[in-house]
């Protein structure tokens, strides 16, 4: 495949990505979807294609040519090493704590009493994404490194805003207000309702893609 070609395939592979990620808001097709498999149905079957989606995105990425926009400095490779255990973190959490406001397991049994992480942010799955993302960007500074992190970095960006306001719509504003943990953060109860084994989990999973991001994507991850 000529230079061109991988270019456009890495390209392609991203519009797919955020085109699905768009189309998963049309009524048209949602509804159906959700309207015979159910909304766990439906979430599972949207997981399984984003992270395929996400697959080829990475694979298209490590098959195109080395294009450099910025040279690589040797402190930009301390970067992901130093941010990864924040998002390792935030993934953890947010997908062990019931959450109605963001991706994640589900609002099922959410208690706005003991919110866990949703004191600190209502999408802490999007929060890692974009801590991984953006601290992806910098080291990265070829074409298909940017073409890969820039729009899903920007994706974390918009993507809270956008399930926000469909949130608030559907609970209306005095539902939101009761559920919503922001309104009363506390780092002690954070803690406390986040507990010591996921907080080690999340931690724990760092090592475990060190250990794997050589084997995956060929490189390691370490300065």
């Amino acid at each position: 495949m000529s230079l061109t070609g991988e270019v456009s395939h890495l390209v392609l592979s991203v519009a797919i990505f955020l085109g699905a990620h768009s189309l998963s808001n049309w009524k048209p097709l949602r509804g159906p979807i959700e309207a015979r498999y159910g909304k766990k149905g439906f979430y599972a079957g949207y997981s399984v294609v984003s992270t395929l989606l996400l697959v080829w995105v990475i694979a298209a990425a490590l098959a195109s040519p080395t294009v450099m926009v910025w040279e690589q400095q040797p402190w930009m490779r301390w970067v992901p090493p130093l941010a990864m255990p924040a998002a390792c973190l935030f993934w953890v959490l947010g997908l062990t704590q019931k959450n109605p406001f963001s991706i994640g397991p589900g609002g099922a049994g959410y208690d706005p009493a003991r919110p866990g992480i949703v004191r600190l942010t209502r999408h802490p799955i999007i929060w890692g994404l974009g801590i991984w993302s953006a601290a992806h960007i910098i080291p990265n500074g070829h074409l298909a490194g940017l073409l890969l992190f820039v729009p899903l970095f920007l994706l974390c960006l918009v993507g809270p805003r956008i399930l926000d306001a469909k949130r608030r719509k559907s609970l209306g504003r005095d539902r939101w207000r009761e559920m919503d943990g922001q309104a009363a953060f506390d780092a002690r109860a954070l803690l406390a309702e986040l507990g010591w084994v996921r907080i080690i989990g999340g931690l724990a999973l760092y090592p475990v893609l060190l250990w794997l991001h050589p084997m995956v994507i060929g490189l390691s991850p370490l300065p």
